[in-house]
């Protein structure tokens, strides 16, 4: 029998801290054989990352291995001189992250940053390494990857650049990949393309993945074995047929149950469907159009050479008050754009929104309508929330520049009150953003959306980085708070289970254009244009298992 590439033996990791040691990791043990998926699965604090973060040899101090050993081939890893370890990260442990924009260089093409990683651990010249980064590129599903390689990572979607960091990850053809979260981002077709190239890596390198994730159905449909995590222990193991299927412990049971799904179950009762487009509606988006200029050569914009790409291409939608509109799309394809010009970050080039009766992008009034009525709940909350503030500033800070409020004990009630809505102890108001877990930043950040009082959200992915348990505790308290305040949701997720569970109409974006728009259920049911119906066949579920 072949060596397990990669073997964790009773491994712990601890941080201190003044009063007490926490232990994040607590005797996990599992083995990774070559050309094999291992899926890693547990509720945020399981202890998922930080596993992933000691076998890589990257725990953030004072945090630190406390007992237990990591081999890799048979060889030990965790008490080699951190100049070794650095040494193998990259040429023999490929790492590919949730957030893509951690792994690169924002001054650097992606061209550039590929090619020094390359000949850093391959003995090549700049033009072999150069030939192999485009085939990377292609490999990890980059279209015209040729044309591309010299582009900057803010010049791709979220979706490009994770295949752009898993390009990275294989490119000193390491024997183990450590893939945590790396297709939580991602619309569901790009999803099943990354879900390929893991399993593509895995049959013809016979390297060893260990996939780190909260998406059961991509544990379904990618994985071969999983493990269960939950407060930092291991609380099942086994084939992922059998946990799924026979899952034996009331913790699993729990995760497979909180799965939301796009089948429709008999008797379940889903939003009331409205009108495609009413002109009476409290949100009204008329011909919605935003073009882009970009320079195909160096320098060519200082010689006035520039083309035009139209990333949304007259896109009408409208929402009644107290609705939820969900709209879909693979990445790229003007989802966010759409969201930014909404929400006054970014200038339509044609078109009009009404909020309210109220031109948003026309005169005072309606920048004064937009600032006060309009919020969004962005995708990534650690990266919304100011690090250097307390949670008690961030919720306030709303609340002073819209002048809602001056006296200090009133903002600080209101904190408080608003901490309580979104089922978070007031106490929580003198911490600071990186002491909670990613579901908690989320409740934090929905509260500092509703702090300016809004009547209007723009939801951009907000659980796409949560696990399912949470995900379901959010969405829940979205839903509570819809009712209680009459919140009017634009909800944009790639995940079309969450879409189907929160709205009422939905709408289908493809290359900037909204090619399907109509209740939730009839798309859903009986989509009419093909792209829909790709989007729908490309669902991970769990009941695909074999």
């Amino acid at each position: 029998m072949s060596e397990p590439v990669l073997s964790v033996k009773n491994l712990v990791v601890e941080f201190p801290s003044r009063n007490a040691v926490f232990r994040a990791v607590d005797g996990v043990s599992f083995e990774i054989m070559p050309g094999e998926i291992l899926g890693v699965v547990g509720e945020s604090g399981a202890g998922k990352s930080m596993t992933g973060s000691a076998v890589i040899g990257l725990i953030d101090r004072p945090g630190h291995i406390a007992g237990g050993e990591i081999r890799l081939q048979g060889e030990r890893i965790d008490d080699l001189p951190e100049e070794i370890k650095a040494k193998l990260r990259g040429k023999r442990i490929g790492m590919v992250f949730q957030d893509p924009l951690t792994s690169l260089n924002p001054l650097y093409t992606i061209g550039r940053q590929l090619v020094e990683t390359i000949r850093t651990h391959l003995p090549l010249s700049e033009e072999q390494a150069r030939r192999r980064a485009i085939d990377l590129l292609a490999e990890a599903g980059i279209p015209k990857a040729a044309e591309r390689i010299d582009s900057y990572p803010h010049q791709f979607s979220g979706g490009m650049r994770q295949r752009v960091v898993i390009a990275l990850a294989l490119a000193g053809e390491p024997e183990l990949v450590i893939a945590d979260e790396p297709t939580s981002a991602l619309d569901v077709s790009v999803q099943a393309q990354i879900i390929k190239v893991l399993k593509k890596l895995c049959a013809s390198r016979g390297a060893a993945v260990m996939l780190i994730t909260h998406d059961m159905g991509v544990i379904a449909q990618t994985a071969d074995r999983m493990v269960v995590m939950h407060r930092g222990k291991i609380v099942e193991t086994g084939t992922v047929a059998d946990i799924i299927r026979r899952p034996r412990e009331p913790y699993t049971i729990k995760l497979i149950d909180s799965i939301p799904t796009i089948l429709r179950k008999p008797g379940e009762a889903f939003p009331p469907a409205v009108a495609a487009n009413d002109d009476s509606a409290f949100v009204r988006i008329k011909g919605l159009v935003r073009d882009f200029e970009f320079a195909m050569a160096p320098f060519a914009r200082l010689r006035g050479k520039t083309e035009t790409f139209r990333a949304v291409d007259d896109v009408s939608f409208s929402i009644p008050k107290g609705k939820t509109f969900g709209l879909v799309g693979e990445s790229g394809s003007g989802k966010s754009t759409c969201a930014k010009m909404i929400v006054g970050l970014l200038p339509p080039t044609a078109g009009q929104i009404f909020v309210d009766g109220h031109d948003v992008w026309a005169g005072a009034l309606g920048r004064r309508q937009r600032r006060r009525s309009v919020q969004m709940i962005f995708q990534d909350p650690y990266a919304s929330l100011n690090p250097r503030w307390r949670v008690k500033d961030i919720i306030a800070e709303p609340i002073r520049a819209l002048g809602l409020s001056r006296n200090r004990g009133e903002i600080e009630a209101r904190v408080a009150e608003l901490l309580e809505k979104v089922r978070l102890d007031p106490a929580a108001m003198r911490k600071f953003p990186h002491e909670f877990s990613g579901g908690q930043r989320q409740r934090i950040a929905i509260a500092r959306t509703l702090s300016s009082q809004p009547e209007f959200i723009v939801c951009d992915e907000p659980t796409s980085a949560l696990d399912v348990s949470v995900q379901a505790q959010v969405l829940d308290l979205m839903s509570a708070l819809q009712e209680e305040f009459g919140l009017t949701y634009l909800l944009i997720s790639h995940n079309l289970a969450v879409v189907r569970q929160m709205s009422s109409n939905v709408g289908v974006l493809h290359n900037g254009v909204l090619v399907e728009n109509g209740p939730v259920d009839e798309i859903f049911e009986n989509p009419r244009a093909d792209y829909t119906r790709k989007l729908l066949d490309a669902v991970p579920d769990i009941s695909k298992v074999a």
